[in-house]
């Protein structure tokens, strides 16, 4: 069976567009048999890889950046029985920070990855869901989907400088939640200014949020904090984007733990996202679940 292409245009403030005709160069040259669907608006991948699971393509390529990735994803779940297993899937990077990507060591030029597809050899990876949208990279509540909110509304900035400057406009907002979060073995009641669940290490580009996650581990890595002032906060932003030692959750006021699940409830509503979408901005109620080894990812030799 053919494969199936959900090409986003929209990824990288269409940018993903115009190398539509590169993206199928590369199909080609790979020897891939393949149909494009373009999706027409912001959450039209979901029901366009729905759509194609159930007509039989075989695989599915997501082709944009991490938020295409998720909604392809989130539409193959809604096609599959419960815990079945979903893919193989094929990515292809055309988003602005294309942190899967990154964090999996695939191949970010479309030629390369074209030929990865190909191949046909996959990994397991594990799937996270938050609530009822899954995820495979990162999503978080608090700050962090509160800066991804400022960078949507952001026009006259591109590429990774968008996400810093909104980063920078939300520490200076200052937002702080009262959580009770619990996990396997463990819970917490107080103050917080972030709460991030990984999957991956990095996100947004430049951010290593949780610096400690593997996507094959069966856990979630989660993060939460409370940055007592501006200034602290600003303080904890270089070290956030630290790959390794030095990484802000080795600060005293950050906390990580591994577990396979969580539950946070809030005092007040906050925004959402899951692999860089927003899926709430009034939600209080939140729990994270992974699903070990549910997603056969197309990674090449």
């Amino acid at each position: 069976m053919a494969a199936c292409v959900i090409l986003n245009p929209y990824s990288n403030r269409w940018n993903a567009r115009k190398r539509r005709q590169e993206l199928e160069t590369a199909l080609r040259q790979a020897g891939l048999e393949y149909v494009v669907a373009e999706s027409l608006h912001r959450g039209h991948p979901v029901s366009l890889a729905e759509k194609a699971v159930l007509e039989g393509y075989s695989p599915i390529i997501a082709a944009g950046g991490d938020g295409t990735i998720g909604d392809v994803i989130n539409g193959m779940a809604r096609a599959a029985a419960p815990g079945a297993k979903l893919g193989p899937l094929g990515v292809m990077g055309l988003g602005t920070a294309n942190d899967l990507i990154y964090n999996l060591k695939l191949p970010l030029a479309l030629d390369q990855a074209a030929q990865v597809i190909a191949a046909g050899n996959v990994r397991e990876l594990d799937l996270c869901r938050v609530n009822d949208t899954y995820f495979t990279n990162n999503s978080a509540i608090g700050l962090e989907p509160y800066v991804t909110l400022i960078q949507q509304r952001i026009g006259f900035i591109s590429g990774i400088a968008r996400y810093l400057v909104a980063a920078i406009r939300g520490i200076l907002d200052h937002p702080v939640w009262q959580a009770e979060i619990e996990w396997e073995g463990g819970s917490f009641q107080g103050s917080i200014s972030l709460c991030t669940a990984g999957n991956c290490p990095r996100t947004g580009g430049v951010f290593f949020m949780t610096p400690h996650a593997d996507p094959f581990d069966g856990k979630l890595t989660f993060v939460y904090g409370y940055g007592k002032s501006r200034w602290r906060l600003f303080q904890l932003l270089p070290a956030a984007m630290k790959p390794g030692a030095g990484n802000y959750v080795e600060a005293p006021e950050i906390q990580e733990v591994h577990s396979p699940w969580i539950r946070i409830r809030l005092d007040r509503p906050s925004p959402a996202h899951a692999d860089g979408e927003i899926f709430g901005t009034d939600l209080r109620e939140f729990h994270y679940s992974v699903e070990p080894g549910r997603l056969s990812l197309l990674v090449g030799s």
